[in-house]
């Protein structure tokens, strides 16, 4: 579990077993609004994701958080230097966004219905989950791969030669 102790973003990606959520894979919902997910990215027996409504280049998506992800979230609040009703409201951001999930036996996340239709994914069609270190991402295929053109044609990082 994360543990607030840890000073640092790399100490927690080191520290936790969130650093596995690395890739890109296409799968396909099920009528249940159900989608698979990689056998490397799934948290423990019955540990509580949370499945947080959010935006990238103006697209929504929904990013999926481990404990120790939302945990290391609400400490960067609690920590920040914002005054306290900031703090209090940005949590209750946070919160009034997110809702809890589990997978089921078969390793099978269920989306909301009215949580996949905010962000554009209709049943039996394919999606792109996407591994971000900390948590993984549930896009619309098409809205990913506008995201990632986007993307690519940034040289917002290239300084630093990593991508």
């Amino acid at each position: 579990m994360y543990q607030s102790t840890t000073d640092t973003l790399s100490d927690f990606l080191v520290s936790t077993a969130a650093q596995c959520n690395k890739g890109t894979y296409t799968y396909k919902m099920d009528p249940k609004f159900r989608v698979s997910i990689p056998p490397q990215w799934r948290p423990a027996g019955g540990e509580v994701l949370h499945l947080l409504k959010s935006k990238t280049h103006g697209m929504p998506m929904i990013k999926v958080l481990s404990l120790e992800a939302f945990q290391h979230r609400m400490d960067t609040i609690e920590n920040s230097d914002l005054n306290a009703a900031q703090k209090y409201d940005l949590i209750g951001r946070l919160s009034a966004n997110s809702r809890p999930a589990t997978l089921n036996d078969q390793g099978k996340l269920l989306i909301p219905k009215e949580l996949s239709d905010e962000i554009g994914i209709l049943a039996e069609t394919e999606i792109s989950l996407v591994g971000r270190g900390l948590h993984f991402e549930v896009w619309n295929k098409d809205n990913y791969a506008e995201a990632v053109a986007i993307e690519s044609d940034s040289k917002e990082f290239a300084h630093l030669g990593v991508l």
